[in-house]
């Protein structure tokens, strides 16, 4: 059987997806990245060849994520593509007239707006580490709570309080007086949900021509407090998609599909690269007032990439070498 893989790797999770000719989801990986984006790759497709039974063949390899031009070196990718572009066309895939996708992950949250599968529209934020998996997964382990039974604690609440979400530091702030004011715990959690999407919608998806049908994806779409928070804020149903904590592998997945069915080979370099040994190192080159940051990658100490340059100077000696 011919299967395709997707990977993302973000600065919190990297994710791996295998797809069938049909676009069907075979198998899913979610990996805490942990700093280590590298290990993190190969610790996923080690996973991943301990799973496929014989007779599979990978045959072709799609990159998205902060960390793609990475991925792409290490594995050998047939296309690379931007998050945007990669959790769209998964957002398609699972709900194909989705007009609205919000898409919150561990660092980052972006919303897209489609029209008729067309991008249109679409919005990113990078900046404020409110309304983020990681500031959730920090304020629940202020708690004494698991983030699993942190998100639950919302369906609880009585009466939720105001929380102020314009800043994870005030958020933090206010969550503590509040306490200390003697409110219960769920009806915190569940204002901090709803300080949450205000937070969201008033910065990331201000502006934005939000209608139905709405995919919710990202890991913090695992939380349901935040699901019902924008149902109310939008007055819309909101989806969440079965694969929504994989969605930008997933739609990198689909254009590697699409990729290589222009080629006669995929660049795909093979599960034996999990043996290999790989680092990375940068330089600023001066040859310019760019001063671009160029990185290298080795393996095995063997120099194999350099990226990062405008003018492809340090890209084009591998290339030629090669």
């Amino acid at each position: 059987m011919s299967v395709f893989l997707g990977i993302d790797v973000g600065s919190v999770s990297t994710n791996l997806v295998l797809i069938n000719e049909k676009n069907d989801v075979i198998y899913s990986l979610y990996l805490r990245t942990q700093g280590r984006p590298i290990e993190a790759i190969k610790s996923g497709l080690n996973s991943m060849l301990s799973y496929m039974p014989l007779g599979i063949d990978v045959k072709g390899v799609g990159a998205t994520g902060s960390g793609r031009q990475l991925a792409s070196m290490i594995v050998g990718a047939d296309v690379v593509k931007n998050e945007i572009t990669a959790h769209a066309v998964a957002a398609v895939n699972q709900i194909p007239n989705v007009h609205s996708v919000l898409e919150i992950g561990g660092q980052d949250s972006k919303i897209i707006i489609l029209d008729n599968g067309i991008v249109s529209d679409f919005a990113m934020n990078t900046v404020c580490a409110a309304g983020t998996g990681s500031f959730l997964d920090q304020q629940a382990a202020r708690l004494g709570l698991t983030i699993q039974e942190f998100a639950a604690l919302a369906l609880e609440a009585k009466n939720p309080v105001r929380i102020a979400g314009r800043c994870s530091v005030f958020a933090e702030s206010d969550m503590i007086h509040k306490q200390q004011l003697g409110h219960s715990t769920s009806d915190i959690v569940a204002g901090l949900c709803e300080a949450l999407v205000r937070n969201y919608l008033n910065n990331v998806g201000k502006g934005k021509d939000i209608k139905s049908p709405v995919i919710f994806q990202g890991g913090v779409a695992a939380n349901p407090g935040i699901k019902i928070a924008f149902a109310e804020a939008l007055g819309m149903e909101i989806i969440v998609p079965k694969h929504y904590s994989v969605m930008g592998a997933l739609g990198a997945a689909i254009l590697a599909r699409e990729a290589v069915a222009h080629k006669e080979k995929s660049s795909f370099l093979g599960f034996s690269l999990i043996n290999s040994d790989f680092k990375t190192s940068s330089f600023e080159c001066k040859g310019c007032p760019n001063l671009c940051e160029v990185i290298e990658l080795f393996a095995d100490n063997t120099l194999k990439a350099r990226w990062g340059d405008k003018c492809s100077k340090w890209t084009d000696i591998i290339e030629d070498a090669i």
